[in-house]
C-alpha cells in the first residue's frame, strides 16, 4: 500500500511539473507588444587596418559612418577628431549592432540637445566617506561640442555567454582595440598637422565603451586587463549585460571568471594598502564611472538582478536604471530591441553627447560630473520620489531641488526654490479673476488664467496633510504653484515676491497615453491624459498657510473658445485613507476567482496597494471599470443612462486612471491610461540575497476622486508559472543535481543495511515522504542557508517566501528529475527487449545453412580481436575507459570526457539489463508461470543458463559462474541491483555531461577557427567526475573497510559523502550558482579514488581485498 502511494505521489508530481512547464511555455510564447519605434539608419563600416604583425586576425575593428554618399576612406580617418565610443556586441551579436545608436548619435549632434523642460530633474547627491558631493549647481550644456565617433568590433558572432575562453579572448580583443583607437586618432591627428589643416584641442586619452549583454561584461573584464593603458577607459555604459552572474550559470569555469572580474573590481573602489595597513595608493578605478541599463520585465535572457552593480560599483561610481524608469523613455523591451527601440536609443545618444565638456570636447575629466549627466539625463524626478512620496524604507539616494538662500530681517536663511525662468510670459492678471476653493478638491478644466487659493490650515485638517495634483499642462507655461507663508512670519518683512516660495519645479513628469480624439470641431474631447504629478508633503507645506494654483491664459481660436483639452485634478488627501493591503491569502484565490476592490466616490486621489506577494512571481492583471461619475440626471432613458454613463459621459468627466509600480530592485514601472493591463515588476523575491522588502510590491493608483471605479484583479496562472521558471531556473538547477544525491545516498544506504538497492525511482519517491526524508533534506539546507547568513552578516532574506519558494523549486526540481528517470528507464527497457530479440533470432538463423558464410565471415573477424594489443584492451575496459576519457576531458573538451563515461555507463546499464530479462524469462519458463517471453523467439535458448554480454555469436554461462559478490541473491537480482546502481551514475553524469552543453556549442561553432586547450579548471572537474564513475561503477564500492594507523577496522560509507554533496547542491542552487554544484561531483570523485587507493594499499599488505561483508548463502 505504500509503494501504491508512493507511485501515485510520484505520478501526480509528475503531472504538475508537465503542468507548469507548459504554462510557462504558453506564457513565454506570447507576443510582446513594447510600444518601441523603429529605428532608421544608413550605415557604412569602414575596415581597420594594422600593419602590426601581431594584429590578431580571429576579429576585426570597424568605424561606423552614417550617410547615403560615397566616401574615401582614407580621407575619411584623416578627419577623426570627436569622442570615440566603441561598441562591443554580446553573445551570438553582430558588429552591426551598433547601426542605430551610432546613427541616432549623429542626427542628436546635429539637431542639438533635447529640449529643456522645467520638471523636476533627478540630481544626486553622493556621499564617499564624511565628504558631500553636491552637483546642484551643475548645468548640461546648451549645445554639442563635439560629436560621437562610432567604433565596433567584429567577435564572429561568437557565443561568449557560453564558455569562459570566448570571454577572456573577447576582452584581449577588446584591449587590443581600445589602444587601435586611441592610436589611430594621434595618427589621424599627425595627418592633419602634416597637410596644414588646422587641429583643435588634442588627441582623446580614452574611450568610452557600450556593450550590450555579455558585451558590457566584456567591457569591464577590459577596463581590469593588466596590459590596458591606463585611464584608457573611464566611461562604461551597459545595454541588458549581466554583471552579478553568467545568465547560464553552468559551466563551472565561466562562473568562476564572473567572480575573478567582479572581486578585482570591488578591490579596484577600495584604497591600496599594504599588509600592514600603510597607504600605497588611491583606488585604482576611482575615475571609472559604470552605468547598467535593464530592459525590465520583457527582458527575458538578462533580468534586472543580474544586470545591477550592487556590491560592484559603489553608489559613488555607478547605478542601475530599468526601461520603465527612464526619463522619456518609461517601455519594457526584449533583450535585442533594446538596440533598436529609437526611445531609448535616442536617450542614450543625448545622454552620451551630454558627457562632453564644451571646454576640451572631450568627455568630463570628474567622474562625478559625469555620473551627474547620467543621473539626470536618465533617471526622472518620480522614479526618485516614489519611495519619499510612498514613505518606503528603502529611499536610499537623495533628491536635491536647487535652491536660492536669502537672509530675513532676522539674519536667518530664507530657502526659495529656483522660479520659473523671466523668459517665458506669464500674465498674473488682477484679483478679480483669483478663485477662493472651500472644498478639499480642485478641478481645472480649461486654460482659464485664474489663480487658485487653497487654504492649507483649512483643508489639509483632519489628517489631510498631503496634497496631490495630476495635471496635463506644462510646468511654468501652462502652470505654476506657489506657497505662500502665514502673515506675522519673520519672513515678512521681505517684499511679497520674497515671501512666495514657487514650487512649481517639483512637479515631476510621468508617461502619458494618446491623446483624446475630438469627434467634432468644437465638441467637448474626453478628458486627457495626465501627464506630470506634483506631491507635497506636510514637511513641504511646514510654515506656509496658503497653496496657490495659477493656469495660463489660452488665446481664441477664430473668434471662439478652443476645445477643453486641458486638465489639472488636485486634492488634500490622507495617506492612510487610500492604503489597501492584500493579503497572501487574497492573492492565492484571485488565480482561480476573479477578486474585486470598490473605490467609491470622493476616494483619495492617490490609492496605494500593496501587494503581499511581489508581482514580479505573481503578475496580476488589473482592471479599472468606471461605475459612476456624479452625473447622475444626463437626461437619457434609464435602460441606457447606466451604460452612457460609465462610458461616454464618464470619460468627459474623468481622467484615465494611471498605475505605478515599485520595485526596490527594477525601480519604477508605469502604466497610463490603466484599462486592463497586466502589471509586472522585474523584481527578484524570495532569493538568498534578497531584502526583506523585495517580497512586497506597492502600486500606486492615481485616480480621479469624482469617479467611483470598481477593480479587478485576478494572476494569470501562465504568467505566474512563466516567471517562477525564469527567476528560478538556476536554483531549480542546482536542486536537481541534488535530487539525485540524495537518491543515490538512499541507494548506498540500502546497500550498506543488507537490502535490495532500490531503483532511482523507488529512492526519490522515498525521499518524498513527509517527516522521515523531506524535512532532513529540504527543510535543513534552507536553515543552514539561514545561519550562514547570520554568521557573515548579511541580511536574512524574507523567511516566509523563501522558504516556500524553495521547497516549491525542491518538489519541481524531483519532478524533472522522475521525468528524466522515466525517460531513461524507458529507453533501456525498449533497446533491452530489442538486443534479446535480434540476439534469439540470430540464433535461430545461425542453424539456418544460408547465413552460414554470415557466420564464417564473423569468425573470421575474431582474428582481429585475438591480437594481442586487442586482447590487451579488452581485458582492462576500465583503465581504457579512463584514459580516453581523461585525455579528451584534457585536450579537447571535457563534455567529450564525460561522454565516454556515459556511454560505459550506458552500456554497463543495457548489459545488466538484458541479463536480468533473459534470467527472469528463463525462471518464470523452469517455474511454468503462465508468462511466456516469445516461446517461438526462445525454442532455442529454452535449455541453456547464461548471462548476457551484449555478443552476437557467444552462449550464456551458467549462473553458477557469477561473480557477483552477493551470493545471497538470484543472478537476476543481483544483476538488477547493477542496473539500478548504474542507472543512478547515468543520470548524475548525465547531468554534469549536460551542464556542459552550451560550452561544447560555442566550440563546434569556433572549430574551424582554431580551438584552444580547455580552462584547466574545467577540465580538473571533469577528471574528479570521471574518477566517480570509475571507482564506483560496482555496488559493493559503496562502502569500505579500511586499516588505518592506529584504527584496525574503519568502515566509510559513501551514503554520508552523497548526503553532504547533496547538501553543497541544493546550497548552490539557493545561491543561483548551480555551476558550484559541480565542485560537489568532482569532491566525490576524489573522495571514492582516494578510498579506493587506500584500500588496496590496505589490501595489499594483507593480499587480499575486503568489500562489506555479506552473506553467502546461495539461493537458486
Amino acid at each position: 500500500m505504500a509503494t501504491f502511494r508512493g507511485k501515485v505521489r510520484v505520478g501526480i508530481l509528475i503531472v504538475v511539473v508537465i503542468g507548469i512547464c507548459l504554462a510557462a511555455l504558453y506564457g513565454l510564447l506570447n507576443p510582446i507588444s513594447n510600444g518601441c519605434i523603429m529605428t532608421y539608419m544608413y550605415p557604412t563600416y569602414i575596415p581597420i587596418t594594422s600593419s602590426d604583425s601581431v594584429t590578431p586576425v580571429k576579429y576585426a575593428l570597424y568605424l561606423y559612418h552614417e550617410g547615403w554618399k560615397k566616401i574615401d576612406y582614407k580621407e575619411h580617418m584623416k578627419k577623426l577628431s570627436g569622442v570615440p565610443v566603441l561598441f562591443i556586441p554580446g553573445n551570438g551579436g553582430s558588429y552591426k549592432q551598433v547601426r542605430s545608436l551610432a546613427a541616432e548619435s549623429v542626427r542628436a549632434y546635429q539637431n542639438g540637445p533635447l529640449e529643456h523642460t522645467f520638471y523636476q530633474e533627478a540630481s544626486l547627491i553622493p556621499k564617499e566617506g564624511d565628504v558631500d558631493i553636491s552637483l546642484s549647481s551643475f548645468e548640461l550644456a546648451n549645445q554639442y561640442t563635439s560629436r560621437l565617433d562610432w567604433f565596433t568590433v567584429d567577435l564572429e558572432c561568437e557565443h561568449s555567454a557560453m564558455d569562459a575562453a570566448i570571454l577572456e579572448e573577447h576582452t584581449e580583443y577588446v584591449v587590443y582595440a581600445i589602444h587601435k583607437i586611441l592610436d589611430q586618432y594621434n595618427v589621424s591627428y599627425d595627418a592633419r598637422t602634416r597637410d596644414g589643416a588646422a587641429n583643435s584641442g588634442s588627441s582623446p586619452k580614452s574611450v568610452i565603451l557600450v556593450g550590450h549583454s555579455m558585451g558590457g561584461f566584456v567591457a569591464r573584464a577590459a577596463v581590469i586587463h593588466p596590459h590596458l593603458r591606463k585611464s584608457a577607459v573611464q566611461t562604461i555604459l551597459t545595454l541588458s549585460s549581466p554583471h552579478q552572474s553568467p545568465p547560464v550559470a553552468l559551466q563551472p569555469s565561466l562562473g568562476h571568471y564572473f567572480a575573478r572580474v567582479n572581486s578585482e573590481w570591488r578591490e579596484g573602489y577600495e584604497v591600496q594598502t599594504t599588509n600592514t595597513g600603510r597607504y600605497v595608493s588611491g583606488p585604482v578605478l576611482s575615475d571609472v564611472v559604470v552605468v547598467s541599463i535593464s530592459g525590465a520585465y520583457n527582458d527575458y535572457q538578462v533580468r534586472s538582478k543580474l544586470a545591477s552593480l550592487y556590491n560592484i560599483v559603489p553608489p559613488t561610481h555607478g547605478f542601475m536604471i530599468s526601461s520603465t524608469a527612464m526619463n522619456n523613455v518609461w517601455l519594457s523591451m526584449e533583450h535585442q530591441a533594446i538596440l533598436w527601440c529609437n526611445q531609448l536609443v535616442a536617450q542614450v545618444s543625448h545622454t552620451l553627447l551630454s558627457l562632453i565638456d564644451a571646454k576640451t570636447g572631450q568627455p568630463f575629466s570628474d567622474s562625478p560630473k559625469r555620473l551627474a549627466v547620467f543621473a539626470r539625463m536618465l533617471h526622472s524626478g518620480i522614479s526618485h520620489n516614489f519611495n519619499r512620496m510612498m514613505q518606503l524604507p528603502s529611499f536610499k539616494q537623495s533628491i536635491n531641488i536647487p535652491v536660492q538662500n536669502t537672509k530675513d530681517a532676522s539674519g536667518s536663511q530664507v530657502h526659495r526654490s529656483v522660479t520659473c525662468p523671466s523668459n517665458i510670459h506669464w500674465n498674473d492678471g488682477g484679483l478679480d479673476r483669483d478663485l477662493y476653493i472651500q472644498i478639499n478638491e480642485v478641478t481645472v478644466l480649461a486654460m482659464d488664467g485664474r489663480r487658485r487659493w487653497l487654504d492649507i490650515q483649512k483643508l489639509g485638517s483632519n489628517g489631510k496633510s498631503h496634497f496631490v495634483l495630476v495635471t496635463n499642462l506644462e510646468p511654468c507655461s501652462g502652470i505654476r504653484l506657489h506657497l505662500w507663508p502665514e502673515k506675522g512670519k519673520s519672513a515678512s518683512s521681505l517684499p511679497l515676491n520674497d515671501r512666495v516660495m514657487e514650487v512649481t519645479s517639483k512637479m515631476m513628469r510621468i508617461p502619458s497615453g494618446p491623446a483624446p480624439r475630438q469627434l467634432e470641431p468644437g465638441s467637448q474631447t474626453e478628458q486627457p491624459p495626465p501627464s506630470a504629478v506634483f506631491w507635497l508633503g506636510p514637511e513641504d507645506m511646514h510654515g506656509f498657510r496658503f497653496l496657490t494654483i495659477s493656469v495660463a491664459p489660452r488665446p481664441t481660436v477664430s473668434g471662439r473658445p478652443p476645445p477643453a483639452a486641458s486638465m489639472a485634478v488636485g486634492q488634500f488627501f490622507n495617506p492612510e485613507e487610500g492604503n489597501q493591503d492584500l493579503s497572501p491569502w487574497f492573492m492565492l484565490q484571485s488565480t482561480y476567482s476573479q477578486k474585486e476592490l470598490l473605490l467609491e466616490e470622493a476616494h483619495p486621489l492617490a490609492v496605494k496597494l500593496s501587494f503581499s506577494i511581489s508581482l514580479g512571481l505573481l503578475p496580476v492583471t488589473l482592471s479599472m471599470n468606471t461605475v459612476s461619475c456624479g452625473i447622475r440626471n444626463s437626461g437619457l432613458p434609464e435602460e441606457e443612462a447606466g451604460d452612457i454613463e460609465s462610458s461616454r459621459l464618464c470619460k468627459l468627466r474623468c481622467f484615465p486612471p494611471v498605475a505605478l509600480a515599485w520595485d526596490d530592485i527594477a525601480g519604477l514601472h508605469i502604466y497610463p491610461n490603466l484599462n486592463s493591463e497586466t502589471i509586472i515588476v522585474d523584481s527578484s523575491p524570495a532569493q538568498w540575497s534578497s531584502p526583506q522588502q523585495s517580497e512586497k510590491t506597492v502600486v500606486l493608483l492615481l485616480v480621479d476622486p469624482h469617479c467611483s471605479y470598481k477593480s479587478s484583479i485576478s494572476i494569470s496562472v501562465s504568467a505566474a508559472a512563466s516567471r517562477l521558471i525564469l527567476l528560478y531556473n538556476s536554483k531549480i538547477v542546482g536542486l536537481s543535481i541534488a535530487v539525485v544525491f540524495f537518491a543515490l545516498m538512499q541507494q548506498a544506504h540500502s546497500w550498506d543495511l543488507n537490502q535490495r538497492i532500490p531503483s532511482m525511482l523507488t529512492a526519490v519517491e522515498f525521499n518524498l515522504t513527509l517527516m522521515s526524508r523531506l524535512f532532513p533534506l529540504a527543510v535543513v539546507p534552507i536553515i543552514i542557508a539561514l545561519f550562514i547568513s547570520f554568521s557573515i552578516s548579511q541580511p536574512f532574506p524574507p523567511f516566509a517566501s523563501f522558504t516556500s519558494i524553495s521547497l516549491i523549486c525542491y518538489i519541481i526540481a524531483n519532478g524533472f528529475i522522475a521525468i528524466l528517470i522515466l525517460i531513461s528507464h524507458l529507453v533501456f527497457f525498449v533497446a533491452a527487449v530489442i538486443h534479446i530479440r535480434i540476439k534469439t533470432r540470430w540464433q535461430m538463423w545461425g542453424q539456418n545453412v544460408q547465413f552460414t558464410f554470415l557466420q564464417r565471415f564473423f569468425n573470421r573477424s575474431s582474428c582481429f580481436f585475438s591480437l594481442k594489443a586487442i586482447r590487451v584492451l579488452r581485458a582492462n575496459p576500465v583503465l581504457v575507459t579512463l584514459f580516453t576519457a581523461m585525455i579528451l576531458a584534457c585536450l579537447v573538451h571535457p563534455s567529450f570526457g564525460l561522454l565516454i563515461l556515459l556511454f560505459a555507463h550506458l552500456f554497463c546499464c543495457h548489459n545488466a539489463l538484458c541479463s536480468f530479462l533473459a534470467a527472469s524469462c528463463r525462471s518464470n519458463e523452469q517455474n511454468n508461470e503462465t508468462f511466456d517471453c516469445n516461446s517461438d523467439d526462445y525454442k532455442v535458448s529454452e535449455r541453456l543458463k547464461y548471462n548476457f554480454d551484449g555478443s552476437f555469436n557467444r552462449t550464456f554461462p551458467s549462473e553458477e559462474n557469477s561473480n557477483s559478490p552477493d551470493l545471497s541473491k538470484s543472478f537476476g537480482e543481483a544483476q538488477l541491483d547493477v542496473f539500478h546502481h548504474r542507472h543512478g551514475l547515468v543520470i548524475l553524469h548525465l547531468l554534469a555531461t549536460m551542464m556542459f552543453a552550451p560550452s561544447v556549442i560555442a566550440w563546434f561553432q569556433r572549430l574551424a577557427m582554431g580551438e584552444s586547450l580547455p580552462w584547466f579548471l574545467d577540465s580538473l572537474l571533469c577528471i574528479g567526475v570521471i574518477l566517480h564513475g570509475i571507482c564506483n561503477s560496482k555496488p559493493e564500492f559503496n562502502s569500505f573497510f579500511l586499516s588505518l594507523p592506529g584504527v584496525p577496522f574503519c568502515n566509510v560509507r559513501l551514503s554520508f559523502v552523497y548526503l553532504i554533496a547533496g547538501y553543497w547542491s541544493y546550497l548552490s542552487g539557493l545561491a543561483l550558482a548551480p555551476d558550484i554544484a559541480f565542485y560537489a561531483m568532482a569532491a566525490v570523485g576524489g573522495i571514492s579514488f582516494a578510498l579506493r587507493m587506500i584500500q588496496r594499499r590496505s589490501s595489499g599488505e594483507k593480499k587480499e581485498v575486503t568489500y562489506r561483508g555479506r552473506k553467502h548463502s546461495h539461493r537458486h
